[in-house]
């Protein structure tokens, strides 16, 4: 359970200790959540030095997901993307050691699914890098991905699918990994956790069901919920927009429901 990033300035205000170093805020937030998605690795490179030090800031179990570079995802052809996918997962990500999370690949809201090339670029995600597993996750973010077609082809590929809980985005919990991977875009200001203890309660009754291998009612969904359950799974869950001033606490108080 987590939030995006660690920097971030109203965070000085309601998160983070008056007066608390900057250098030292991903100290303190690994201590309070379990998890960051990383989102400056979608906009720049990342040095190996860089993985090894937000290893060594963070407690043992916390996990770092990173989105993955734009330039694998944002462009015409998919199927030309193996370049960039290489030089990501070659950038030095396996510094974080067990402490790296799923690699995110964040795709336009214009980008339409094509079954042809989307499977060409999935084909050519590796499995790990130097020895280190890889779990990769897909941010779909067009209508289009809401097909039986697509959810096929991402279980055939063994790759997630972002179950993004939102207005603004294609929102579907259908399961096609071996992974949950969540994010919850509905921080509210006027909540003193930012969620409503309810909201709460059905967050973590979902964070529940999932890890079981089950299927959470009442989240729209393409197809039908399989009624054999599932092995347990790993589940990601993290507070992204809405009133991201209150995101940290949403994650801390559904940390403490579970």
């Amino acid at each position: 359970m987590g939030v995006g990033g660690w920097t971030y300035e109203p965070w000085r205000d309601n998160f983070y200790p008056a007066a608390w170093p900057k250098d030292r805020e991903l100290e303190y937030a690994s201590r309070r959540l379990t998890m960051i998605e990383v989102n400056g690795t979608y906009y720049s490179t990342q040095k190996p030095a860089t993985f090894a030090k937000w290893r060594r800031e963070t407690p043992p179990g916390f996990v770092f997901s990173l989105k993955a570079n734009r330039f694998a995802t944002n462009r015409r052809v998919l199927a030309e993307a193996g370049e960039s996918i290489t030089r990501f997962c070659g950038s030095g990500i396996a510094e974080l050691g067990d402490k790296l999370g799923p690699i995110v690949w964040q795709f336009a809201p214009t980008k339409r699914f094509d079954a042809a090339d989307f499977g060409a670029f999935v084909e050519q995600l590796p499995t790990e890098v130097d020895g280190l597993p890889l779990r990769h996750v897909l941010d779909v973010r067009h209508e289009s991905f809401r097909s039986t077609e697509y959810l096929a082809l991402a279980r055939r590929h063994g790759v997630a699918t972002v179950f993004t809980e939102s207005d603004d985005y294609p929102s579907f919990a259908d399961v096609t990994g071996g992974f949950v991977y969540a994010r919850v875009m509905r921080a509210a200001a006027g909540e003193p956790d930012g969620i409503a203890p309810a909201v709460a309660e059905r967050l973590a009754a979902c964070a529940r069901a999932w890890r079981d291998g089950g299927e959470p009612d009442g989240l729209p969904r393409v197809e039908p919920a399989p009624a054999t359950p599932a092995p347990p799974r790993d589940v990601f869950m993290l507070f992204i927009s809405g009133a991201k001033e209150k995101a940290p606490a949403a994650a801390m108080a559904l940390i403490g429901r579970l």
